[in-house]
């Protein structure tokens, strides 16, 4: 029977490969910058980015819920753009900056959106809080002064149970003001 791993093997065995370096099947040495700080470790080049932050690198604020990029449950930031953690391989992340619910905080100081998630009861069972929070932390990135319906957007990937989904409208709105103030 073929499979991925026999080909990758059969192709370094005779170098047809296309000058693509092979890894694995056992763990490899990778560098990831995440929230700041590079981190060294080995890991099996089949696992997620969102396996290897909850796993070896303990950051258990990333959630892992549909492990098929449906729920967003697992969002964090790649270079400053949001993506399901869950749909890259931690060593496909490179020298890209990885950056964690973990990472949005500064110090104490919650950032703007945590904090407004707090006051307008936009978590609930709190399994998708973290990733809405990277998105909409995201979002106000990129647009300081967003309206309702950007932020019906950024969170348009996201899946929650409990239904907070005017709360988070509400809480982004108003994280966004706070940071003009």
């Amino acid at each position: 029977m073929i499979n991925a791993t026999s080909v990758l093997l059969a192709q370094a065995a005779t170098g047809d490969n296309d000058g693509a370096a092979v890894g694995g099947p056992d763990a490899v040495a990778i560098t990831l910058q995440i929230n700041g700080a590079a981190r060294a470790l080995r890991v099996e080049p089949r696992l997620t980015l969102a396996e290897v932050l909850r796993g070896p690198l303990d950051l258990i604020g990333t959630k892992i819920a549909c492990n098929r990029g449906a729920c967003s449950a697992c969002t964090v930031w790649l270079d400053g753009s949001p993506i399901c953690s869950c749909m890259m391989l931690a060593v496909d992340v490179g020298t890209r900056r990885v950056t964690t619910i973990e990472g949005l905080a500064q110090d104490d100081m919650l950032h703007p959106v945590q904090q407004a998630f707090i006051e307008h009861d936009a978590v609930q069972c709190g399994f998708c809080t973290p990733g809405m929070i990277m998105s909409c932390a995201a979002l106000l990135e990129r647009t300081p002064v967003p309206n309702a319906e950007d932020v019906r957007a950024a969170i348009s990937g996201h899946l929650c149970r409990c239904g907070t989904y005017p709360h988070v409208v509400t809480a982004t709105l108003a994280a966004a003001k706070a940071r003009r103030e």
